[in-house]
């Protein structure tokens, strides 16, 4: 379980950039302790515990990358045609003999190159007449061959510590033949929302009550990271209660995440409630949607306060609670993936503050969704990605080049 110091999130000054903001969360917040080992399949999602050195080459001997004919190099006549010897033939899985001067082997992809073979013809750029094999000149030495260690030399590091072992990393393990991982425990997150207005969904609805949606969206958010997630349900706009549901959850959880309740309200309660069992500070992020955001610690928990408003949750999520949680869960540092279009529209900011504009992509264009509330949850579900406008950026004209996080590869 997380412990942290009361004061480890102390900000001083008035507004933080995205990158201070993570910067301060990796200089001042370890990984949670302990290590498990599991198997491959149980090791997908999980955040690797400590290097993993290939202890064989990959691949293991010299090999063929195709179909086609095995034979020395020396052996081709420079600038025309070669004739060679057909003797022997080598399966993959099956091992042939020393390939003697002036001869050729009929190969197959993967298997190993017979000795005194350097270099392989693919069967579709030779002829053969009879017992002869007839190649055509141009050929460089080593075409179509794998040398052993050609991805990963024996003794090297094939995945670093703190990687998330993707489908990718467990087929890499498995070609290294290693069955089991060590792997990092998984965070346990509890997510709360706030407000005596919000129901859950499912449940009826009261006077001038909604239901509830951000506690949703953030558990759909963590679902993609290396946690446990639990449902702590929605907590009442009673401060005594409220501090003793967060005292409660604290004793169980790595990391608490709540929505709404953290402003300065009469009956925003979370604020006093942590304050009262802990040390709350207010982290304003230079961004919009988003820039209020409570950073604390609850009994030794670490937890984050992010805006009510949906689409404030979500960005201020992405940059502020995502890394946090990477950098609990023992995981590597992950920038959310980026890529420029042309914008399709006109904007204006202030300067100082980075802005996150809902677009939608049409091909490498992106066009502005027509409205800019935060509390618009249509506006992520008919939009693809957030065009990035950084802090010098004062206007974008249509045909300007913008950055953009899409979708698809963050939610």
């Amino acid at each position: 379980m997380a412990q942290l110091s009361d004061d480890c999130f102390a900000f001083g000054g008035a507004l933080l950039s995205v990158e201070a903001a993570q910067a301060l969360i990796l200089e001042r917040v370890s990984p949670l302790p302990g290590v498990e080992e599991v198997p491959l399949p149980a090791a997908l999602g999980r955040v690797l515990a400590g290097p993993l050195i290939a202890r064989t080459p990959l691949p293991p001997f010299f090999n063929s990358a195709v179909d086609g004919y095995a034979f020395r190099h020396a052996d081709l006549t420079p600038g025309a045609e070669t004739r060679l010897a057909l003797a022997g033939r080598i399966a993959a899985g099956a091992r042939g003999g020393p390939l003697a001067p002036g001869t050729a082997a009929r190969i197959f992809t993967g298997a190993p190159m017979p000795e005194g073979a350097d270099t392989v013809m693919m069967q579709e750029d030779a002829r053969l007449e009879g017992e002869a094999l007839l190649l055509p000149p141009g050929l460089k030495p080593g075409a179509n061959c794998r040398p052993a260690g050609e991805d990963v030399p024996a003794g090297a590091e094939a995945l670093a510590e703190g990687t998330r072992l993707r489908a990718p990393e467990i087929g890499l393990a498995a070609a290294l033949g290693v069955a089991r991982l060590p792997v990092r425990p998984r965070l346990r997150v509890g997510v709360f929302s706030t407000g005596d207005e919000l129901v859950s969904p499912g449940a009826p609805l009261g006077p001038a009550q909604t239901y509830d949606s951000n506690r949703f969206t953030l558990m759909a958010l963590l679902a993609a990271l290396p946690v446990e997630v639990t449902d702590l349900g929605i907590l009442p706009d009673r401060a005594e209660a409220t501090a003793a549901a967060l005292r409660a959850a604290a004793a169980g959880q790595d990391l608490l995440l709540t929505s709404g309740g953290v402003s300065t309200g009469e009956e925003d309660h979370v604020r006093a409630a942590i304050e009262g069992a802990g040390r709350l500070v207010f982290w304003r992020l230079a961004v919009k949607p988003g820039r209020p955001a409570a950073i604390g610690v609850v009994e030794g928990t670490p937890m984050v306060g992010l805006p009510g408003n949906p689409v404030a949750a979500v960005v201020t999520f992405l940059h502020l609670a995502r890394p946090l949680i990477l950098r609990l869960a023992g995981a590597r540092p992950e920038a959310l993936p980026r890529f420029s279009v042309t914008a399709d529209f006109a904007y204006r900011k202030k300067a100082g503050r980075r802005e996150y504009v809902r677009v939608a992509l049409e091909g490498a264009r992106a066009r502005k969704f027509p409205r800019e509330g935060a509390g618009l949850l249509t506006s992520l579900t008919l939009s693809d990605a957030f065009a990035e406008l950084p802090e010098e950026v004062t206007q974008v004209a249509p045909g300007d080049t913008v950055r953009v996080l899409p979708f698809a590869a963050i939610f």
